[in-house]
């Protein structure tokens, strides 16, 4: 089997794993406690935050270590919503963020906010003009995406950061950098941000794990009390082998970023070159996109079909983010990019990683092929 849904996760590192296994046998004391476990526990844990925060170029104040970027979009955005709701109760979002980004707006809204859904043209870019005129005196929070997880678009996010605080240097500017990382150049000083999420599984570190940076001044509602851990942030015993992990994760994915983008960018032009020759293929990835995931639907067959018809082949690939990817509803980003529900509704995400060679993606491509030939009499019928 080939895996191709590096998107939704990935086979951590050897080095991680090692670490993971060897700080939870032999140093699992509390970090609170007072007794040598306890101190050995907290020196790892100060460590593995300084490693992450010298990996954004930030301070070790400055990083909240979460279960991942689901809990951390959660705390920043809701934090800073009923936090600074003095300041006035307008928010700003796009029409194509990830679940965990959007239903936090949604239920915000739900409470007495008003949010601004900000449009994307036909490659998924966000609307900057449309952003200037959207960003007011109230405006608390703006949350924008590095790069969307179903299709690879990349936002400007520099150019955004610099409307918003134009326009408002009291308006916060939160950035679900899950896909980003690791595979792009990130600048959170230049790129004017507050807040920031991360996820370790995405870029070969443990699940359930991940990091909130959160711009010193800064302060968030906590959504959680009983404990002090986190500067208050997120209560609760720390999990000290994952914290570890992660900051060996960030290191390495910043040591190899340059490699991988090199990498993977050949195999993915590849890849969009074979699939704009197959008619029965409709493009949704910009050439500009990230350098590891491609987007594709095939219109008048269901994505699941398609899906397990490359398994068939031992080919691994998945239909939307893998948060909503048992949703049989038409995806919400490609009907936000102007997209039909037709093929809003029959999506296929390829997401390559390091392991990938062009042997491998020469197999996929023959895989894709076969499937159409086995599968055309099925949209010829629907059709």
């Amino acid at each position: 089997m080939l895996y191709w849904d590096h998107a939704a996760t990935t086979p951590p590192h050897k080095e991680v794993v090692d670490t993971m296994s060897e700080i939870m046998n032999q140093h699992y004391g509390n970090p609170s406690a007072l007794h040598q476990a306890g101190e050995d526990a907290a020196k790892l844990l100060k460590r593995a935050r300084e490693v992450c925060a010298e990996a954004l170029e930030m301070q070790p104040s400055e990083i909240v270590f979460t279960s991942g970027a689901t809990e951390g979009n959660n705390i920043a955005i809701k934090g800073a919503a009923m936090q600074y709701r003095s300041r006035g109760q307008h928010l700003i979002t796009t029409t194509t963020e990830h679940p965990s980004v959007y239903e936090c707006f949604k239920q915000l809204e739900s409470l007495g906010w008003e949010v601004t859904y900000l449009p994307v043209d036909e490659t998924g870019v966000v609307d900057l003009q449309k952003l200037e005129e959207a960003v007011r005196k109230d405006t608390v929070l703006v949350s924008i995406m590095h790069v969307n997880n179903e299709t690879g678009t990349i936002q400007p996010i520099a150019e955004i950061g610099s409307i918003i605080k134009e326009r408002n240097h009291r308006t916060l500017f939160h950035v679900d950098g899950v896909q980003g990382f690791g595979k792009l150049s990130v600048s959170l000083k230049d790129w004017k941000v507050d807040l920031y999420t991360l996820s370790a599984h995405k870029f070969k570190g443990p699940k359930g794990a991940g990091i909130l940076y959160v711009k010193q001044g800064v302060e968030l509602f906590p959504l959680l009390v009983g404990g002090s851990q986190e500067s208050g942030q997120r209560p609760g015993t720390e999990n000290v082998a994952s914290a570890v992990a992660v900051a060996k994760a960030m290191r390495l994915a910043q040591e190899h970023q340059e490699q991988f983008c090199d990498k993977i960018g050949k195999l993915r032009n590849l890849l969009l070159e074979e699939i704009r020759t197959i008619p029965d293929f409709v493009l949704n990835s910009s050439s500009q996109g990230a350098p590891h995931i491609v987007h594709f639907s095939y219109p008048g067959l269901k994505p699941e079909v398609l899906v397990h018809t490359l398994e068939q082949l031992g080919m691994l690939v998945s239909t939307k983010s893998a948060c909503s990817s048992k949703n049989s509803e038409p995806s919400r980003v490609l009907i936000a990019m102007g997209k039909d529900k037709d093929l809003a509704a029959s999506g296929i995400r390829i997401s390559l990683g390091w392991e990938h060679t062009e042997d491998d993606v020469i197999r996929l491509i023959h895989a894709l092929h076969q499937s159409v030939e086995k599968l055309r009499p099925l949209t010829v019928k629907r059709g």
